[in-house]
């Protein structure tokens, strides 16, 4: 048996299951296969980021997703048993993403939402099935898989797209290295309910001399996920440790009266800092944790993966429809592998500060951060600074060759930056940015008189960008740093490609033509 496709997708987590919702969002075909059996049982990631649930948003997928998890609304910071400081972030990032929250969502339920959308358009996975080889050519490339019943099947797809994991068979294939470090130290985690004094809306943060235990609270009555680290002195083996030994740890650790009961999973395992030297490899792309593998702090990995796909699919989909250039491709590696690089040393930083045994870290972390948490933390700087980063709203393509700097010099907000969130006559600046293709948003004080621009630019383009008018308002105004008419070209991710005082639409055309390479045709 042979099946054709476009996209070949191996791996069904969070990356593999996001890149195929894109898929059917452009239109465009695919098939995933995934050598488990069905989406994961287990907890794994439970943090979902705004940035995230913007993509979400994109496809009917966020509110649902806010429904079925938990809203963290503080963090107490706990040494010995005893509060010693809280963060208050329940709406942190008010006014910079319409949701401004720290999200708690099992990446179980994160996969079922994803793989529901999937079925909604009446695609699947190939469950039980295993990628045995597959090879390149100039015109595609040609994959053995092996399903659970060995019957052996070739799959012809014009690109493939390995999502499957930190031991990644495709980026072995396509002579990708991944090349970082390992801590030492083990990590443990475990899903269970917790009999204790305190709220069940709030983290908790234990900080010990070089170790932590963090309590996050998920759906459901007393459930919490508890996260912690063994100290550096602990050299047992990560596969034979028990889980009496991770809550004698915990309680340790914590030195709390709590009473840990229906432990529904746990496991240990040691950190990678790795990510790969490319993103892709002529015909064959990695993704999530198959690129990168770093700290859990922040909540970064499944997020980011997520990112991957959403960056990687508008451009698989322009060039499969022919609608750009193949070089277009290339700025998938350009743009992600220096947001893993600049993640992995975000990630370092976070972690040496939660449980790094360096005796000004410990000293910082111990009897500095506590006492002053709440009031750093409620400064509208610091507020502006650590939600961008952690929510990866921040994220940016600045040095992106797609980003078309002429003109954006005297502007705030520049090529290659995520579009601002702001409201428009009382409504969500990103309901108008839904379909999947390039915006023309066309900032003027007399946003009526651009019927003609409207015409010329949605008959011209059509069905490659829809075009939106929109008020010069004094927020708008502030934002974006001028008093002027301007227009700005969003790439189908919603970043800015090009930003300027020209709302005419010859800059358009000069962009798709030099940075996209659309061919007109």
């Amino acid at each position: 048996m042979t099946m054709n496709t476009d996209v070949l997708i191996i791996g069904a987590g969070p990356t593999g299951l996001s890149l195929a919702c894109q898929m059917l969002r452009y239109g465009i075909d695919f098939a995933i296969v995934e050598k488990k059996e069905a989406i994961t049982p287990y907890s794994k990631a439970i943090g979902v980021h705004a940035r995230t649930l913007e993509i979400f948003d994109q496809i009917g997928l966020a509110d649902e997703a806010v429904r079925q998890g938990t809203l963290a609304q503080s963090a107490r910071l706990l040494i010995d048993g005893e509060v010693r400081g809280e963060l208050k972030f329940g709406d942190v990032g008010r006014g910079m993403s319409p949701f401004p929250f720290v999200l708690m969502l099992e990446q179980s339920k994160t996969e079922r939402l994803l793989h529901d959308y999937m079925q909604n358009y009446q695609k699947d996975v190939l469950w039980k099935t295993e990628l045995q080889s597959f090879s390149q050519s100039a015109s595609g490339i040609v994959a053995q898989v092996k399903s659970g019943d060995d019957a052996s099947q070739t799959i012809t797809a014009r690109y493939i797209v390995g999502c499957d994991g930190p031991g990644s068979m495709v980026r072995h294939r396509l002579g990708l290295t991944f090349e970082g470090s390992t801590f030492e130290r083990i990590f443990y985690v475990a899903d269970a309910q917790v009999d204790w004094q305190f709220t069940h809306d709030t983290l908790h943060v234990c900080f010990s001399p070089d170790s932590f235990v963090v309590f996050f609270p998920l759906k459901g009555e007393k459930r919490y996920r508890i996260v912690g680290v063994f100290p550096e002195e602990f050299n047992k083996d990560e596969g034979g440790i028990l889980y009496d030994e991770i809550e004698e740890r915990i309680k340790t650790e914590t030195r709390l009266d709590l009473d840990i009961h229906d432990v529904e999973w746990f496991s240990t395992y040691k950190v990678h800092v790795r990510h790969v030297n490319r993103f892709n490899a002529d015909r064959g792309f990695v993704a999530g944790d198959s690129a990168h593998v770093h700290t859990p702090a922040g909540a970064q990995g499944m997020n980011t993966g997520i990112q991957d796909a959403y960056n990687l699919a508008w451009k698989l989909a322009l060039v499969i429809r022919g609608s750009a250039g193949q070089q277009l491709l290339e700025s998938y590696n350009e743009e992600r592998l220096e947001n893993a690089k600049r993640l992995l040393q975000t990630t370092d930083r976070f972690f040496g500060f939660a449980a790094g045994s360096d005796w000004l870290m410990n000293f910082l972390r111990m009897h500095v951060l506590p006492p002053i948490a709440e009031h750093i933390f409620s400064l509208e700087a610091v507020r502006r600074y650590v939600f961008p980063t952690i929510s990866q709203i921040g994220i940016n393509y600045r040095h992106s060759s797609l980003s078309n700097h002429a003109g954006d010099e005297n502007f705030e907000v520049k090529a290659g930056d995520r579009m601002t969130y702001f409201l428009v006559d009382g409504k969500n600046i990103f309901d108008r940015l839904k379909e999947a293709k390039f915006h023309f948003l066309a900032f003027s004080a007399q946003p009526a008189d651009l019927n003609s621009l409207r015409e010329e630019i949605e008959g011209q383009y059509a069905p490659l960008m829809d075009f939106n008018a929109i008020p010069m308002s004094h927020e708008v105004k502030e934002i974006f740093g001028t008093e002027k008419d301007f227009s700005i070209l969003l790439r189908p991710d919603n970043h800015v490609g090009t930003i300027s005082s020209d709302i005419s639409s010859n800059r358009t055309g000069e962009y798709l033509a030099k940075f996209i390479g659309h061919t007109f045709a």
